[in-house]
């Protein structure tokens, strides 16, 4: 089965899982609670469709997971489910302490309801995840169940250790690769880890096929995160839908400028001097590929996808959905957007 099919497959049921779940939010005096989770969603208000949900990249991963290890797919729904709520939780509080105003080409929880609201409606998704998780209990033993939880908990306090990692780079200029992999590793590589990793557990492998699921969601995160700077700075902004002088004009320490920041040359001359703007921008980009770090960051890309390969060939994925999860790693690693 094509991976497009997987997608045609498994995003319907995904989406009512989670209209199963936010709806639970709902209730007397409600009403406006539930639409702030909604819109969120992207299901209603303003620019509401597709463009607005996002990909549902992660609770896919756990579904293809489960099936490519040999388990029933459908079991895992409140799994996959909980994943895409905790994302959502995460990307709501990142955009109050990030300032950012738009999301996916919408105004944001925070700058329609107020920053107050939106840490409500953030903590109303991560109550949710939990209970969409213990539903598994409906349908797994306790010991599984369990064992998805302590994984999904341990994930949730790597998330937030790699935000404030990310939050205290800001006011430090030297920093190394060792200290950007760390804080990806929890801000990123996380999640898309506990995909695989619960996939595996909700299937029941051994424990070292679990590790190798776990491991393909950690490297695939890494390198996924290594694209996303790539497309920050030299990324086609019609298709990323983002300005690609954001980065530089955010100043964000991503692996490219740590890369061009190692290396002392033109672009650290004019880095240190300070804020870039937006009409410099494309010539500091310049700078930045003529010192490497474009090729270097492409390097690294390359580098972490063989490694997330590696580790999903040591699992031995089964059938169709074990080549189609080969398939999306790879289209996740080649986007342009």
């Amino acid at each position: 089965m094509p991976i497009d099919q997987f997608f045609h497959l498994f995003i319907p049921v995904i989406e009512s899982e989670l209209q199963a779940a936010i709806e639970r939010a709902n209730g007397t005096g409600m009403v406006e609670f539930r639409n702030m989770l909604t819109y969120h969603m992207g299901w209603e208000g303003p620019g509401a469709g597709p463009d607005a949900c996002g990909k549902r990249i992660r609770p896919m991963l756990v579904l293809m997971t489960v099936a490519a290890a040999g388990g029933n797919w459908k079991n895992a729904l409140p799994a996959a489910s909980a994943i895409e709520l905790i994302h959502n939780f995460s990307l709501i509080h990142d955009d109050i302490e990030d300032n950012s105003e738009l999301r996916r080409g919408r105004l944001t929880i925070w700058k329609k309801w107020g920053i107050a609201q939106a840490t409500n409606a953030g903590d109303a998704l991560f109550a949710l995840a939990h209970l969409e998780m213990l539903r598994l209990s409906e349908i797994l033993p306790a010991a599984t169940v369990i064992e998805a939880l302590q994984s999904l908990d341990q994930t949730c306090l790597h998330l937030t250790q790699g935000q404030y990692l990310d939050l205290s780079y800001e006011n430090r200029l030297y920093l190394t690769e060792y200290d950007y992999y760390q804080m990806v590793e929890g801000k990123t590589s996380a999640l898309l880890a506990a995909c695989t990793e619960i996939g595996a557990i909700i299937a029941s492998v051994p424990a070292d096929t679990r590790q190798s699921y776990q491991r393909f969601g950690k490297f695939l995160g890494l390198a996924f995160q290594a694209q996303d700077d790539l497309l920050g700075i030299w990324g086609n902004a019609v298709l990323t839908g983002k300005s690609n002088d954001s980065d530089l004009v955010a100043g964000k320490k991503t692996l490219p400028v740590l890369y061009g920041i190692s290396r002392r040359g033109a672009f650290y001359d004019r880095w240190v001097q300070g804020s870039i703007s937006s009409q410099e921008a494309p010539a500091i980009a310049e700078l930045l590929a003529a010192d490497g770090a474009q090729e270097s960051t492409r390097y690294q890309i390359d580098r972490l996808t063989k490694q997330a390969i590696q580790a999903l060939e040591s699992a031995h994925p089964q059938g169709e959905a074990g080549t189609a999860l080969i398939e999306l790693a790879y289209q996740l690693l080649q986007r342009k957007s």
